[in-house]
């Protein structure tokens, strides 16, 4: 028996998604058609025996998101689970904190996976992997390859390249370590609460021995159960013949920011050809049904993803980007590089248009790179973001600038905030 543990994190983990954040929360953002967390979902139900899926996070629980796991159940035929944290307990505290709802049912193991990265998710080959490397008790984080400057931004892992045991392990090291970077899923069993648990032990010892002054009791609990499985956890465990790295070849990317959310549903628009070509828009008879309008002088593509009710006028050229629900892109405008937030109208011959953040196509293991919001200053120059019920006028231009909800623009824009 198999269960599946997807971390959301919380509102304030959404930051660099404002202001899409502002309207759903950051795992139900759609990608490729679907809310993020939906690819974690369909990876998992795939993998044979999996009994259960928990969420993990601090969100309060919402209509969205009720929404969405009575709808996930009802389409998977799986149990969905929503486990909430009183406060943000890290990717170790969550889950050690949940221990019980994890190991209901005794399963052998669990997958853990980040909400906010994209990927095929190997977890077959994981599991395949975990059966053959080590003891029956170790534990596998799935890698892939970056190359040595971005690496840094990442965990990084030194491995046995004759039996992929994890010998060292630094997260977001100062200087060059590896090349091989944590992708942020994982395969555990039971045998990692102990590991969690002894960490949690040490955390409530030195609060005795450093106690914060004046500090509340229901805070002191809450410090020792922050923990973090890659700081805490697996630098401990490696070279302890306990922990393994399986890695991928298959695509991998985190989803940090909205640029980041472009070239993820690029990824996933990829993979459909394989796994979901209904979702796949055709010229050819047979191809889905749109729930949008479409005048068939528009041109979209390549790596375009359409919402529901969206209204699509004549000559709209439309590139590299996501149009939610609502929208209505008036005749002859153009948008590139862009998302249009839902219930957006953008007026005819308007221009749209921002700056990939793609990564450097010439390096097979460049990843995005998340950029901050500012660099010198300035606004950082990336995709245009168009909050909910913005309204761009007729022959308006506005590029590599980010509207708030709400607003009527009345003249063009660059390098902008807009609030």
């Amino acid at each position: 028996m198999l269960k599946a543990v997807i971390l959301i994190g919380g509102p304030q983990k959404g930051t660099r998604f404002r202001p899409l954040s502002f309207e759903v929360p950051k795992p139900l953002f759609p990608v490729a058609g679907v809310p993020m967390l939906q690819h974690h979902i369909e990876a998992c139900v795939k993998v044979p025996n999996m009994k259960e899926i928990l969420i993990i996070g601090f969100y309060q629980p919402n209509e969205e998101l009720n929404r969405f796991l009575f709808n996930s159940q009802q389409e998977f035929k799986i149990p969905i689970r929503y486990l909430q944290e009183y406060a943000a307990l890290g990717t170790g505290g969550g889950i050690y904190h949940f221990r019980d709802q994890i190991l209901s049912g005794n399963p052998e193991a669990f997958f853990v996976m980040n909400a906010d990265v994209c990927s095929a998710f190997p977890l077959a080959e994981m599991l395949i992997f975990q059966k053959e490397h080590g003891e029956p008790n170790s534990f596998v984080i799935l890698g892939t390859t970056a190359n040595r400057k971005q690496s840094l931004n990442y965990g990084c892992l030194v491995e046995n390249e004759n039996t992929n045991e994890v010998l060292h392990y630094v997260e977001k090291p100062s200087t060059f370590v590896s090349d091989i970077i944590n992708c942020g899923i994982y395969l555990f069993n039971p045998e990692i609460f102990q590991h969690i648990g002894t960490v949690f032990q040490k955390n409530q010892q030195d609060m005795l021995l450093y106690p914060y002054d004046g500090e509340e009791p229901t805070n002191g609990w809450h410090r020792a159960e922050v923990i973090r499985l890659e700081q805490d956890i697996f630098t401990a465990l490696a070279g302890q013949g306990k922990l393994y790295v399986y890695k991928t070849l298959s695509f991998w990317s985190q989803i940090k920011s909205a640029g980041s959310a472009i070239y993820a549903s690029r990824l996933y628009l990829n993979q459909y050809h394989t796994t979901h070509p209904e979702r796949l828009a055709s010229n050819k008879q047979g191809g889905p049904n749109i729930s949008a309008s479409i005048d068939p002088t528009a041109t979209l593509g390549p790596n375009v993803s359409i919402g529901t009710g969206v209204t699509i006028g004549a000559g709209v050229r439309v590139r590299e980007s996501i149009i939610l629900h609502g929208a209505n892109l008036q005749d002859h405008c153009c948008v590139l590089n862009s998302i249009v937030g839902w219930e957006s109208t953008i007026g005819k011959w308007a221009r749209v248009e921002g700056t990939p953040s793609d990564p450097n196509p010439n390096d097979p293991f460049a990843k995005i790179d998340s950029e901050t919001l500012f660099r010198d200053g300035k606004l950082t120059p990336s995709i245009t973001i168009l909050g909910c019920n913005v309204t761009i006028p007729s022959e308006v231009i506005v590029l590599n600038s980010i509207v708030l909800p709400h607003k009527d623009l009345n003249r063009s824009f660059k390098n902008q905030i807009i609030l």
